[in-house]
């Protein structure tokens, strides 16, 4: 009984040993998403877009449409104000670009 029980034991403890990186790796990423530096219009690559703060502020381009704003894109991640068009920072919920899509 006593090797059945110290087995387990070491089953168990290697699966949690081989788990630990997968589970330290999810929680850095939710800790670094929560970090993520405000978009500044200035940047190249949010001139590009045509990235405003204010969806307001795009009323004037072509592509813009009355409603469209960054919460409600499928680009936009809610939990942090990240975009996929733009990884390493967040934008303005409120904000617009012109490659705006339909969350769907």
């Amino acid at each position: 009984m006593a090797d059945q029980n110290r087995r387990d034991f070491i089953r168990h403890s290697l699966l949690g040993l081989a788990a630990l990186p997968l589970g330290a790796g999810i929680l850095s990423q939710r800790a670094l998403a929560q970090e993520l530096p405000p978009l500044d219009p200035s940047n190249p690559q949010a001139k590009a877009l045509n990235y405003v703060t204010e969806a307001s502020q795009a009323s004037d381009n072509p592509a813009f449409s009355k409603g469209e704003k960054c919460a409600n894109c499928m680009f936009f991640k809610d939990a942090n104000n990240g975009c996929q068009l733009f990884p390493q920072n967040s934008v303005a919920p409120g904000g617009w670009c012109q490659s705006w899509t339909k969350k769907g």
